[in-house]
């Protein structure tokens, strides 16, 4: 059976996070610029494959469980690239990769339940900020030309709060309809 276009553009924001490390890793303004670029491509993926994918009636197995881990391949390369960099507390990628870790395991103990947890508004107002913050962060050396501030910290702040706060949200929405025995 042949990929649909949406697994395909999940794939492809996949392979895209070796460059992105990469360009990252170089750390001169041009590759943090490139970098930037292909974090943003790669996370425009993901709203594409989404749309296309229900849009099309091509959801898949494949695609539900490659999508989410896609996108928090990319976001934890970039954290931790970040961290390395010295352009990112530790603490903050600690507190969320715990968030992610603590929710993936609840969406397990739900989904062995039979219950789907489908992603909240928060979880993904958590997600736009987080991707705002890492756009800024990565560029930093351009937008701290611009801005007479770290804006991505500013985003990663607020990412931060939301980050807390839908988890918080879904233990408590979804704690109750699972059997904690």
């Amino acid at each position: 059976m042949a990929m649909n276009l949406p697994n395909k553009l999940t794939l492809a924001r996949v392979i895209m996070i070796p460059l992105m490390m990469i360009f990252l890793l170089i750390n001169h303004g041009w590759s943090r610029n490139i970098a930037c670029l292909v974090f943003i491509v790669a996370s425009l993926t993901d709203l594409l494959d989404g749309h296309l994918a229900r849009k099309n009636n091509q959801i898949t197995n494949f695609g539900k469980i490659m999508d989410p881990l896609a996108d928090k391949l990319l976001v934890t390369a970039a954290m931790v690239i970040l961290v390395q960099l010295g352009d990112l507390p530790a603490w903050i990628v600690v507190i969320i990769l715990a968030r992610e870790f603590a929710v993936t395991g609840l969406r397990s103990v739900a989904a062995a339940e039979g219950i789907v947890i489908a992603a909240g508004i928060w979880g993904k107002w958590k997600t736009t900020f987080q991707m705002i913050a890492l756009v800024f962060l990565i560029a930093k050396p351009l937008t701290l030309a611009i801005f007479p501030f770290n804006i991505g910290m500013l985003f990663i702040y607020i990412a931060l709060i939301l980050t807390i706060y839908s988890g918080c949200d879904y233990f408590i929405k979804i704690g109750k309809k699972i059997s904690w025995s």
